[in-house]
């Protein structure tokens, strides 16, 4: 196995299939999710789920078309608008892992993958309070998280 910075990764998991089924299966747990589902701004899930598609094939070597159409992906600053808290943390994760566990991958690629995954949702946290009512505060017009 790979390093996924090194380009190779991507393709040991299978490529775009394996990403386009990851991300398909894990906005499928966000829409059942009213909490987790009101931190995206668009009515259909089709664009943030391409986004992160195509975030996540850039991240573990392949194409680099989230950079080309988005730029940089600043990651924190695409998620300040938004009270990500502990609480979305864990409802981010145990969809993610759900959707893991669909793929069947190698544990090896798995637990890059899984580890990767947690070490960004913590560091997306950037509210403590977890009582509001609202999980976020407003994107604004045309701004979306990824």
């Amino acid at each position: 196995m790979t390093d996924p910075a090194r380009g190779h990764f991507y393709d040991e998991v299978g490529g775009a299939p394996v990403f386009e089924a990851l991300v398909r299966r894990f906005y499928e747990g966000v829409a059942s999710d009213p909490p987790l589902r009101a931190l995206y701004p668009e009515e259909d899930l089709g664009p943030a789920e391409r986004r992160l598609r195509m975030f996540l094939e850039q991240y573990f070597g392949g194409p680099h078309t989230y950079s080309d159409e988005r730029g940089h992906p600043r990651l924190r600053m695409r998620h300040a608008p938004f009270a990500v808290t502990l609480d979305m943390r864990d409802r981010w994760m145990r969809h993610m892992l759900a959707a893991m566990d669909a793929l069947d991958l190698p544990e090896a690629h798995a637990e890059v993958m899984r580890d990767y995954f947690m070490r960004a949702a913590q560091m997306m946290v950037n509210t403590i309070d977890e009582s509001s009512d609202s999980p976020t505060s407003g994107p604004g017009p045309g701004r979306s998280l990824l």
